[in-house]
């Protein structure tokens, strides 16, 4: 494997878990690997592991983007990776409020209700514990 793909496997584990990573892991077939090293070292290994921009800020941009372009299946993945990267809930909000402003309500609707979501879901797995 090449630096690159550690680093993202890294990169993916510290912002996913290893729980989410080792799943994905176990479902991996040979039709979806070339796509599964391709997020990896690209997205994880690249764009998530530059220290150019926080993690923090990171998820906050991804959350927005992944809103203002209706990729509402991954929203609850990614807010569930706030527990790894510090975005809090108020930060949450403000990105889901520009997305209200510069790419429609109902998009940020849509979001801020998944958000909703899952942080419940989130307490709840925490209290369980």
């Amino acid at each position: 494997m090449s630096s690159r793909f550690e680093k993202g496997m890294a990169t993916r584990r510290a912002v996913l878990g290893d729980n989410h990573v080792d799943r994905v892991e176990a479902n991996k077939e040979a039709f979806d690997e070339p796509f599964q090293t391709l997020i990896t070292e690209g997205a994880w290994g690249t764009v998530w592991a530059s220290d150019r921009v926080s993690m923090r800020d990171r998820s906050m941009l991804t959350l927005a983007i992944l809103a203002a372009m209706g990729n509402f299946e991954e929203i609850p993945m990614h807010i569930r990776a706030t527990a790894n990267t510090g975005a809090t809930k108020d930060d949450v909000l403000e990105a889901f409020l520009h997305v209200a402003i510069y790419a429609g309500v109902p998009r940020a609707n849509h979001a801020i209700k998944l958000a909703k979501q899952t942080f419940v879901e989130m307490e709840t797995e925490t209290a369980n514990k």
